[in-house]
């Protein structure tokens, strides 16, 4: 998985290397190395490139606190210890974007770039990690726009679980991507 890309020549620049140094460690220990090459998708560049990143690998991870911390244009330690506890408490910001899935904005670059990718690669592989992961409206939100993975902390896999599973029970009461109101 190669983070932080931002452009389809940088990606393929890796992935050449990568193909270089599998073949020759294949050669001389005589053994097939299986593995996937993607891409971690963290900047907001790689979401409006990503019919151009998609040709090159096999899945998309969304590198959710990156993102989160680019599509705001704020750092995660400056805004939790100093001014996101009172947008949360003056209903500025209805929940801390780095715990919960900013459906409004994160999730709209999240649900243009699956499409995108899987216009260019049907079967292509996306998932999420970041702590956003574990929490259940950022679950419904991921198996609404089709995801197949979310990865989050171990203290968050058994309320996921869950969520996952209501999410796949539920959805075919929603219709349109799920949004909050504003």
């Amino acid at each position: 998985m190669v983070p932080q890309v931002i452009t389809s020549q940088e990606l393929a620049h890796v992935k050449s290397t990568v193909d270089e140094l599998k073949a020759r460690l294949e050669a001389e220990n005589n053994v097939e190395l299986k593995f996937r090459f993607g891409t971690m998708i963290e900047t907001v560049r790689a979401c409006m490139r990503a019919r151009q990143l998609a040709a090159d690998v096999e899945f998309f991870s969304f590198g959710t606190n990156d993102l989160t911390q680019a599509v705001f244009s704020f750092s995660r330690e400056d805004a939790e210890n100093k001014f996101l506890p009172m947008y949360n408490e003056s209903g500025i910001l209805q929940d801390n974007p780095f715990e919960v899935l900013d459906i409004q904005g994160v999730g709209q670059l999240i649900e243009m770039t699956v499409q995108s990718g899987r216009a260019v690669r049907e079967d292509l592989k996306i998932g999420i990690c970041g702590e956003q992961g574990g929490h259940p409206e950022t679950i419904r939100f991921c198996h609404h726009v089709g995801l197949n993975y979310v990865s989050c902390s171990a203290p968050r896999v058994p309320v996921a679980r869950l969520a996952a599973a209501a999410a796949k029970l539920r959805a075919r009461d929603f219709v349109g991507v799920i949004r909050p109101a504003a």
